[in-house]
């Protein structure tokens, strides 16, 4: 095996791995990326054995074709010191060694056969669809933040991805919730498609919003029982699913919350940040005291004192109500118009947060005990 490929290319192939290959693997195999060079492709794949991450850099000069692996970690920390944008010459020099040459640097990496890489081949192709990537961008963005991290509730700790249906339109449907707050959000299909529901575990979720930021183009999802594949114009990216039942979400969204607050966003993300800047372990709730059209934040902590703001607002009510900051900081941070809407019931209950810049986002904050 013999190539060239540009250090960016490279590079970037080798960062996306990082994200897969687990730090402490058991298995020596699993720390490696597998390299494979023919028809002027160079192909790496990753694995985490749930995670599958496959990226083609193109227009590589292949001189000898052939495969090995190599650990990951050591191979990107080299690459992305080299200079940018340079020619790197890849050669196998003996099964067990890889030669890595860029300017006046020369490597020799340790490698394992490519014919111990687990590689699994599954035929997704019954049924696939394919959505904008901005668009699945904007469902895992606005969900990801309300994955649980109790691993004794397994199916929680992930997004569920469903298809819903109002009036005649077809919507790809993402919810998440750790059950003290959740976050729900779709986009529209263009027609009704073949998918069943599914739990997106937290890994892909990120592996997939780090893969996402820097595309622009189709992505196109296909499923089976308990995989789920993506595939974007270089990159695939195949998933094992959480096997679990989500919970009915949609019981949980508050039916009669008529209370409404009406803030600008800026202000008040930044206000609610400062307040529970007197807070070290932002543990303590931010008490909203709202009266007509003025809502007074504060947070008072024992240990290391207390804060507090006054916003003008548009609220015809009287409430006291608490909630955890960073909750709020999480949600307002996702949110796209210039203004937030607020809808509460009573001090006990759950509020329900709108975006005007986005109707087909909602979320569920649950107030503190205060």
């Amino acid at each position: 095996m013999k190539f060239n490929v540009n250090q960016q290319d490279l590079q970037q192939a080798l960062n996306y791995c990082q994200g897969v290959i687990e730090k402490r693997s058991t298995l020596p195999i699993l720390s490696n990326v597998l390299l494979n060079a023919s028809n002027s492709n160079l192909t790496i794949t990753a694995t985490d054995l749930d995670l599958i991450f496959i990226h083609q850099i193109n227009n590589v000069e292949v001189i000898e074709e052939g495969s090995t692996t190599t650990t990951s970690s050591i191979m990107y920390d080299i690459i992305r010191k080299f200079s940018s944008g340079k020619k790197i010459n890849l050669s196998l020099t003996d099964v067990s060694k890889l030669q890595v040459e860029s300017e006046k640097s020369i490597f020799n990496l340790n490698c394992i056969s490519a014919s111990e890489f687990p590689l699994t081949d599954e035929n997704f192709n019954q049924n696939e669809f394919s959505i904008k990537s901005k668009q699945l961008l904007k469902l895992l963005n606005k969900c990801k933040f309300s994955v649980s991290n109790d691993e004794t509730r397994h199916y929680l700790s992930g997004i569920f991805f469903h298809q819903t249906q109002i009036e005649d339109k077809n919507f790809l449907t993402a919810a998440a919730t750790d059950s003290h707050r959740m976050s729900i959000s779709k986009i529209r299909l263009d027609r009704q498609v073949d998918f069943e529901p599914i739990i997106l575990p937290k890994k892909t979720i990120f592996q997939l919003c780090s893969l996402l930021e820097s595309y622009d183009g189709d992505v196109k999802i296909s499923n089976i029982k308990s995989k789920i594949k993506f595939e974007l114009n270089n990159s695939i990216l195949i998933s094992k699913l959480i096997d679990g039942k989500f919970p009915n979400y949609i019981q949980v969204i508050p039916k009669n919350n008529q209370k409404k607050l009406e803030i600008d966003l800026k202000l008040f993300l930044d206000s609610v940040d400062r307040v529970a800047s007197v807070s070290l372990d932002k543990k303590d709730g931010v008490k909203f005291n709202l009266s007509k059209d003025v809502l007074n934040l504060s947070v008072n902590n024992t240990n290391s004192g207390d804060g507090k703001e006054s916003l003008t607002v548009k609220f015809e009510h009287d409430l006291e109500i608490s909630f955890n900051s960073r909750y709020l900081i999480d949600v307002a941070s996702q949110l796209d118009g210039d203004k937030i809407e607020i809808f509460f019931n009573d001090t006990g209950s759950p509020a329900l947060i709108k975006d005007p810049g986005d109707f087909d986002s909602i979320f569920v904050v649950m107030p503190m005990k205060g």
